[in-house]
């Protein structure tokens, strides 16, 4: 039996392919959960089996978004610690998360979905890595909340052990041991890991960072994920502090030290890289090491502007990312486009990064740096049917010719359509998978539980 159709036809396709190209109206096909063809102008008439015809005039279709970096129990603790750096911040910020249970994360993990849905993205990621004792099933919380919206979910299964009788920043009571926190790591990719082409889970291994982690911590969980064929994310040169933190600790600077604990690889990518000299950017190069840039947080944290012309000059994988949600406390990606560009100009000029580069960096450039560029990132036949239809033709962007241009550094786009896996999740910007009202209103109550925990202890 042929596999239903989805025509989506007489709109703008920015496409991301390789040779970046756009179509000023054209059309896309999806059998099943499939992109079956691209082309210019209308599809065939006379296609068969077809269930639905949008019409997209006046709209731009891209690649649905891809988040590599997010911190989804945060949407709990938004507006707080407003004027610290990242080292004040964590410090002031462990106590409560050190609190969070099993319906605190559900909550949270559907919060920080349905913003990131509603703003285009179809693959989110998900770096948690706090698990008090007695707390629940964390990580199968954030899995369940993911296969109800509908959204192709890569979470990674985090882990501190360094906690700060050790020299560490979090609170004792807030960290594994090394053999737990492996363990656990170990069960979660036995349990949920699905490694095929049209996956909607995939588990990657994430000890946290390096003043959070011990040195055996990082080598295990390396040696653990390339023996399951999995790939591996941390935190690596966010701040001037860290820098100094890892040369006091281990007589060496950020990448050096990853270098040594075998954190460099193209199965590996690290979240920030702000604080990278020429060196540095070479050994990702070289190894093909990713980076999850992060524009607003590293902003909010007042951390630095990261390299990324810089990288993307050198063919480092980029993608962008949210962050938690208790430093963007927007939780969206679509505004990290505008927000990416407007920073490396500021830092580099004009000519440091255009619409198109921004665009594929939220798209493709994610893609890469989830190794699932093969089969999600661009509008390409016989890749997944991952698509976002942005409607352009409203008062905020119809004096902007250029569509792309227009989404990017435009008012945010409202949604028309948004595809996972061939299957609708937004439908004229409101989610058709879950109730907002209910999710804003169950994440609202749960937050002023966490606070009410956290002030009592």
């Amino acid at each position: 039996m042929a596999a239903p159709r989805t025509v989506i036809e007489n709109c703008a396709i920015a496409t991301v392919d390789a040779h970046d190209t756009e179509h000023a109206s054209g059309h896309v096909v999806v059998a099943g959960n499939r992109i079956e063809s691209v082309g210019a102008g209308r599809a065939p008439d006379d296609l068969r089996d077809v269930v639905r015809r949008v019409d997209g005039t006046g709209h731009l279709l891209t690649p649905g978004l891809v988040n590599t970096h997010h911190h989804f129990y945060q949407w709990l603790t938004r507006g707080l610690a407003q004027d610290s750096n990242l080292f004040d911040w964590l410090v002031a910020l462990y106590p409560t998360w050190a609190r969070i249970d099993e319906e605190m994360v559900y909550a949270a993990a559907r919060g920080s979905l349905a913003m990131m849905v509603r703003g285009g993205v179809t693959t989110a990621m998900d770096h948690h890595y706090v698990f008090p004792r007695g707390a629940g099933d964390l990580l199968g919380a954030e899995i369940r909340a993911a296969r109800e919206l509908g959204v192709r979910f890569s979470p990674t299964r985090g882990s501190m052990d360094r906690g700060a009788s050790d020299g560490g920043l979090p609170p004792d009571f807030a960290v594994e041991t090394t053999e737990a926190a492996l363990i656990a790591t170990e069960e979660a990719i036995d349990t949920h890991h699905d490694p095929s082409f049209d996956s909607m889970l995939r588990i990657g291994v994430a000890p946290c960072s390096p003043f959070s982690v011990s040195t055996e911590l990082l080598r295990e969980a390396a040696t653990l994920a390339r023996r399951k064929g999995v790939r591996l994310h941390t935190h690596g040169s966010e701040t001037v502090e860290e820098e100094q933190f890892c040369k006091e600790l281990f007589g060496m600077g950020p990448t050096d030290y990853f270098e040594s604990t075998g954190w460099l690889g193209d199965d590996v990518w690290m979240a920030h890289c702000v604080h990278m000299n020429d060196t540095d950017l070479a050994a990702f190069a070289r190894t093909g090491t990713g980076v999850a840039h992060c524009p607003s947080s590293n902003a909010r944290l007042a951390a630095g502007t990261a390299r990324v012309p810089d990288m993307l000059k050198a063919g480092v994988p980029v993608g962008l990312g949210v962050d938690g949600t208790a430093s963007n406390e927007s939780g969206e990606l679509h505004t990290e486009l505008r927000n990416a560009l407007l920073v490396h100009r500021l830092a580099g000029g004009e000519k440091a990064l255009n619409v198109r580069q921004a665009l594929r960096l939220g798209t493709y450039g994610g893609a890469q740096v989830l190794g699932r560029e093969r089969e999600i990132g661009s509008v390409e036949a016989g890749k997944l049917a991952d698509l976002a239809l942005w409607k352009l033709d409203g008062l905020g962007h119809s004096t902007i010719a250029d569509p792309v241009a227009a989404l990017v550094l435009g008012a945010a786009a409202p949604l028309t359509l948004l595809l996972v896996n061939g299957r609708p999740v937004v439908e004229d910007s409101r989610l058709t998978t879950a109730d907002e009202d209910d999710i804003a209103r169950t994440a609202r109550d749960e937050a002023q539980r966490l606070a009410r925990i956290a002030a009592e202890s």
